[in-house]
């Protein structure tokens, strides 16, 4: 057995989006992550909506599918969960002891969740943005409804599969980000996925905002099929260029305006939010992920919208795999829309 494989102690990434799974299973091999598999497959309309599991079974057929097809043996996985049941709240508390923060931390959530406290899995982090003197310090507080999570948990436990780690999606972007490109500058992360958007502003290694923002690719999608009177399935071919548009280019400009303009708008909220709260820490650049990067010219409309570099996330960048088993140009397409799977499946299987 190949060293790596035997040392095999990372979770399986499972990214459940509303329009398709992701799967990445990576493997520490050295100082290097080693990329063993992954893949993707698309779910049927309205399996998965704003994060909820609405159609389990057909989910779990596909998800076993998947995993069989590409061979992983692993059955631990990691998950990661968004939309309205979760809520993420940057909060000032007194500096304490990791202790003294577990005991206290459950009383001072009360007044930032808007749900009942024991319907709701909390969680958080202390961002430790306190120099040596200051007696206040940031905490990252994040609650997940129970039946939500609960409902994901019991599907891949129908198929054989153990979920070891509960992430959120923003936090699985950020540790993909930083296992590809470390912890260094201040960037704004931006996942654009078929119904949801999600953003991340990176300050030295640490999370500062994060936000859902329920607007993505399919929007775009839709406001090309009714413009243009085509099929769904054409509207994506001309959203990504896959066909050409021929005389009805300016209908398809129209919509991208209309679509993307409501994006930008978002971002650049989140970049006022930063710029005002971090005035001597400007953002570098904008990294995009997820499968809206394949919307063609993108990328050149949010640089020129926010007045920033933009790059598109491959986050394999800093992975190792063997070419004989994974086509390299495969790995180069799907990469950015990869992104959270891949964050999910750094993580370690916790016992």
């Amino acid at each position: 057995m190949l060293s790596f494989l035997s040392k095999q102690k990372l979770t399986v990434g499972l990214d459940i989006g509303s329009h398709s799974i992701k799967v990445c299973e990576l493997a520490e091999d050295g100082k290097k992550m080693r990329l063993l598999s992954l893949g993707t497959a698309q779910l049927p309309p309205g399996a998965v909506e704003d994060g909820e599991l609405k159609d389990p079974e057909a989910v779990a057929d596909i998800i076993k599918t998947l995993i069989q097809n590409l061979g992983i043996k692993s059955n631990k996985v990691a998950i990661s969960i968004s939309g309205y049941s979760v809520i993420m709240k940057k909060i000032n508390l007194a500096v304490m002891t990791d202790d003294e923060l577990q005991q206290h931390i459950q009383t001072e959530a009360e007044q930032y969740i808007p749900f009942d406290i024991d319907e709701v899995y909390i969680d958080y982090q202390d961002l430790q943005t306190n120099a040596e003197r200051d007696e206040r310090t940031d905490v990252m507080l994040v609650a997940a409804k129970k039946d939500v999570v609960n409902k994901y948990i019991d599907m891949l436990n129908s198929i054989g599969l153990q979920v070891v780690v509960v992430d959120v999606d923003a936090f699985a972007l950020e540790n993909s980000y930083e296992l590809s490109m470390g912890q260094e500058g201040n960037v704004i992360l931006v996942d654009i996925g078929s119904s949801k958007m999600n953003i991340n502003i990176i300050s030295e290694g640490a999370s500062v905002f994060a936000r859902d923002v329920f607007l993505g690719s399919r929007q775009l999608t839709e406001q090309i099929q009714s413009r243009l009177g085509v099929s769904f399935a054409e509207a994506e071919d001309l959203k990504i260029c896959a066909q050409d548009p021929g005389d009805q280019i300016s209908g398809l400009e129209e919509s991208f305006a209309s679509a993307c303009k409501q994006w930008v708008l978002e971002i650049q909220k989140a970049l006022d939010f930063y710029d005002s709260n971090y005035p001597d820490a400007p953002i570098d650049k904008m990294v995009l992920s997820g499968g809206g990067v394949h919307i063609k010219g993108l990328s050149e409309y949010f640089s020129a919208e926010a007045n920033l570099e933009v790059d598109i996330f491959d986050p394999f960048v800093a992975t190792v795999f063997d070419g004989k088993k994974i086509d390299s140009a495969y790995v180069g397409y799907l990469g950015p829309e990869m992104a959270i799977s891949t964050g999910l499946a750094t993580r370690k299987v916790p016992f």
